[in-house]
C-alpha cells in the first residue's frame, strides 16, 4: 500500500462530504493514518463512533485540529468564518488547511486571512453530492469519475496544492485548478441556478390550492419528482450558498429569466421553431453529459 498522504486529518463538519470522506480514509489507509472527525452536536459524534469511520471525535474544533497535518472544513459555507477564527492559534506549522465548500470567492474572504503564516491553505470543492445530509449519508464511492476542483489563491505553496489533490485523486476523484472567480461562475449556473429553480417550483406548487396541490403530489411526473429530490437539499447549505456565492448567481439568473420569458414568447405566439430549437439544444447537453461520464 502506498503512504498516506497526510498523518492526520481532521474533518470539521461530518455531513455527506465530511463521512464520505472519513469512509474512504478508515477503508483505503492510503488516504490519512489518523482520522479525527468535529461536528457541532454530540449526538452527531456519537453517531460517527457507532458507525467507526473516524479514530477519534472531537466536540471542540480547537482540539480537533491538534497537530493535523490536514485540515478540511466540510461544514456549510456561512459557519467557515467562526470556524477559522476558533482553529486558526491551534493549527500546526505546516499544516494544509483546506475546504470542500460550493463557494469560493466567499471562502478565501473569509478564511484567508484568518489562515496563520507558515499554514497553506487550498481551497476545493468535489462536485459531488446527494440530497442527502449528516453522517449517515456518505458513501465511499460519492466522489468516483466525479471532479474536484482547487482554486489556491496566487502564491500557494505548489507542494500543498499537489497534496490536497492527491488526496482527492485516492478519494476517486479527477483533479482540476480553477481561479476562484470563474469557479463561482461556472458552479452559478451548472449547480446554484437548478438549486434555486428547483426550491421555487417546490414553494409555488406548494402554495397552490389545497386540492391542486394534492393532485401535483399524487400524480407527480418524473419532471416534478426530479426537481423534488434537488429541494430536499439541506437548507442550511443552499442558504449559505446563496447568499456567499449572490452576484454571478443574481447574473445567471437574469440570463434564464431572459430566456424562460423569450420560450413564454414562442409559446403563446405557436413558434414551433424556437421551441424546438430549444428542446433540441437540451438534448445535446444531455447526450454531451453522457459522452463525458457525468450524467
Amino acid at each position: 500500500m502506498a503512504e498516506p498522504v497526510f498523518r492526520r486529518l481532521a474533518l470539521l463538519g461530518i455531513g455527506l462530504i465530511g463521512s464520505s470522506v472519513a469512509r474512504i480514509a478508515m477503508q483505503r489507509g492510503d488516504v490519512a493514518a489518523e482520522v479525527v472527525a468535529n461536528a457541532r452536536t454530540q449526538a452527531s459524534l456519537d453517531r460517527v463512533t457507532a458507525l467507526g469511520i473516524a479514530h477519534r471525535v472531537e466536540l471542540d474544533p480547537a482540539k480537533a485540529v491538534e497537530g493535523a497535518d490536514c485540515v478540511m472544513l466540510c461544514a456549510p459555507v456561512g459557519a467557515y468564518a467562526a470556524l477559522a477564527e476558533a482553529i486558526a492559534p491551534h493549527l500546526a506549522p505546516g499544516a494544509i488547511l483546506t475546504d470542500v465548500g460550493s463557494t469560493k470567492q466567499s471562502v478565501i474572504r473569509d478564511v484567508g486571512p484568518l489562515v496563520p503564516a507558515g499554514v497553506h491553505f487550498v481551497p476545493g470543492h468535489p462536485l459531488a453530492g446527494t440530497e442527502h445530509s449528516g453522517p449517515d449519508s456518505g458513501f465511499v464511492e460519492l466522489f468516483t469519475g466525479r471532479w474536484t476542483l482547487l482554486t489556491p489563491p496566487p502564491g500557494t505553496d505548489p507542494e500543498s496544492v499537489e497534496k490536497i489533490a492527491e488526496l482527492w485523486r485516492r478519494c476517486g476523484s479527477m483533479v482540476e485548478i480553477m481561479e476562484p472567480a470563474h469557479h463561482d461562475r461556472v458552479l452559478a449556473i451548472v449547480s446554484h441556478l437548478p438549486h434555486l429553480i428547483a426550491f421555487t417550483i417546490c414553494g409555488t406548487a406548494d402554495d397552490l390550492a389545497d386540492e391542486t396541490r394534492q393532485q401535483v403530489l399524487q400524480f407527480a411526473a418524473s419532471g416534478f419528482r426530479d426537481f423534488t429530490r434537488i429541494a430536499a437539499s439541506d437548507p442550511e447549505m443552499w442558504r449559505d450558498v446563496f447568499l456567499n456565492n449572490r452576484e454571478a448567481l443574481l447574473e445567471m439568473l437574469a440570463r434564464f429569466t431572459e430566456d424562460a420569458q423569450a420560450m413564454a414568447r414562442a409559446v403563446r405566439w405557436g413558434d414551433a421553431a424556437y421551441i424546438e430549437d430549444k428542446i433540441g439544444r437540451g438534448r445535446k447537453i444531455r447526450r454531451s453529459l453522457i459522452e463525458l461520464k457525468q450524467a
